[in-house]
């Protein structure tokens, strides 16, 4: 890679933090990071809690006589990420069913 593209931080007298040329942008950043890791946060208290949910549905349904999945819940679960994230929205989907079911 051409170092004048994408120089290396500490060569050019940027912020080693934040890679900032300039102090009010460095502090701009480094707001955005915090509110990005409260983002963060929030999804993982999430994800654990919508794993928590799906896995009581799933002993519910089969102490009832039910099936251990229903595909089709699944199915209809991943369609819908992938229409609001397009192609990245079916890996989360998959993940976030094998966190509240297992692994197939």
């Amino acid at each position: 890679m051409d170092p004048s593209t994408n120089p290396d931080p500490s060569d050019a007298g940027m912020d080693q933090t934040t890679g900032a040329g300039k102090p009010l942008a460095a502090n701009e950043i480094l707001g955005m990071r915090e509110r990005i890791d409260e983002i963060d946060q929030a999804l993982i208290d999430l994800w654990l809690e919508r794993s928590r949910l799906s896995q009581a549905v799933g002993k519910t349904r089969m102490a009832s006589g039910g099936t251990r999945l229903v595909l089709a819940r699944e199915r209809e679960i991943v369609d819908r990420f992938r229409a609001a994230l397009g192609p990245d929205g079916t890996q989360v989907a998959l993940l976030l069913l094998r966190s509240g079911r297992g692994p197939l």
